[in-house]
């Protein structure tokens, strides 16, 4: 597992520092306030649940197909830095912080879930940060873990760049959490991806995962285009399922690099030495630039030929952020709605991991509470 520097940690309370066993934790009420946010990455303070946690994925809206997937802000910032990280732009107070109190985010999803029995839940950790990188220091993932194996029709995704999962290996998950990956090539992981883990240690990790029975999801996003992209991202689904079974993933998710224009000056500013802002985008209906879409479609093209040559039919696999005409020229369909999007998971779930759904509302469900 790659070694993480040690880090100043302080506590809202010195019971969640006693929780945590940082027992020489600084105590502090107030939140340090730090506006540089790789200056906020240096340290890490524990805190209180802080109003509502529970959310929808911020980037949802109807010019695109979105999966409707739900959010627990559980972290803030993470060690790692990326070049394309939207953090960089978006965190007002870049101090890196977590959530040491699980048991007012688990009565918080509890409520959630008892609001809609009929419908099956796909709930994340990762928006604001990195689901793993700092388990070792918090302990929340494993506690999430075991929380979300007795909760009905609700499955908890750990999202991660790191390979930080050996503290999760003995637990009893009861295949009621899916570990993902964001992942790359190689090229891009040692050139974008600073102080992530390298893609042989996140395979390896995969492997473990597997091993210990979880579900598996893959993240290619962002897509990233340079001149050797084919070659590289045609090696990577190789090296990815000559490492696991097919048979183990849960779902898949493909987008290409995306962001806010004001974006673009940060990232030239903070990584200097990266090429990926300088090819030729254009601006969506959703704010966002983004590669122009003869460019997406024919990587799209090509990356799904070579990814559905391995994958599984009961596989859920998706784009993340693009219109219904994109889904029809590279799959040969769309979901018709948001709602429909997260019935086609409910439904694939429910099929190859009953476990998971208990409850299986109608499409038309769906459809009518995907604002909800």
């Amino acid at each position: 597992m790659t070694k993480q520097p040690s880090i100043p940690i302080s506590a809202e309370t010195p019971s969640l520092a006693k929780k945590l066993g940082k027992e020489k934790a600084t105590i502090t009420t107030k939140k340090p306030i730090e506006k540089d946010y790789r200056k906020g990455k240096k340290s890490l303070y524990i805190e209180e649940k802080k109003g509502t946690s529970f959310d929808t994925c911020a980037t949802i809206g109807n010019e695109y197909v979105c999966c409707n997937v739900k959010v627990l802000k559980s972290v803030t910032n993470c060690p790692f830095d990326c070049s394309y990280c939207f953090l960089q732009n978006y965190l007002t107070n870049g101090t890196m912080s977590a959530v040491g109190d699980t048991e007012s985010l688990i009565e918080e999803v509890k409520q959630r879930l008892e609001e809609q029995p009929w419908r099956f839940f796909r709930i994340g950790t990762w928006e604001l940060g990195d689901s793993l990188a700092l388990e070792k220091d918090i302990n929340q993932a494993s506690e999430l873990i075991m929380a979300f194996k007795n909760l009905p029709n609700a499955v908890l995704e750990l999202k991660t760049k790191s390979d930080c999962v050996d503290t999760i290996l003995d637990l009893d998950h009861g295949n009621k959490t899916v570990v993902s990956w964001s992942i790359n090539p190689a090229k891009i992981i040692n050139e974008q991806e600073h102080k992530t883990a390298t893609l042989q240690k996140r395979l390896a990790a995969m492997k473990k995962v597997e091993d210990a029975g979880y579900p598996i999801g893959l993240h290619f996003d962002p897509m990233i285009y340079y001149p050797e992209w084919e070659a590289d991202y045609h090696e990577l689904i190789d090296q990815i399922f000559d490492t696991i079974s097919p048979k183990s993933l849960a779902w898949v998710s493909v987008g290409s690099l995306r962001f806010n224009p004001e974006m673009k000056q940060k990232m030239a500013l903070n990584f200097p030495k990266s090429y990926i802002h300088s090819q030729e985008m254009i601006l969506g209906p959703d704010g966002k630039i983004r590669y122009v879409k003869p460019l997406r479609l024919n990587m799209y093209k090509s990356f799904m030929k070579k990814l559905n040559s391995y994958l599984d039919p009961q596989t859920v696999l998706y784009f993340c952020m693009e219109r219904f005409d994109v889904w029809e020229k590279i799959l040969g369909y769309s979901p018709r709605s948001i709602g429909h999007l997260d019935y086609i998971f409910a439904d694939k779930m429910r099929i190859k991991y009953p476990e998971m759904v208990e409850t299986m509302g109608s499409l038309e469900m769906y459809e009518a509470h995907q604002d909800s």
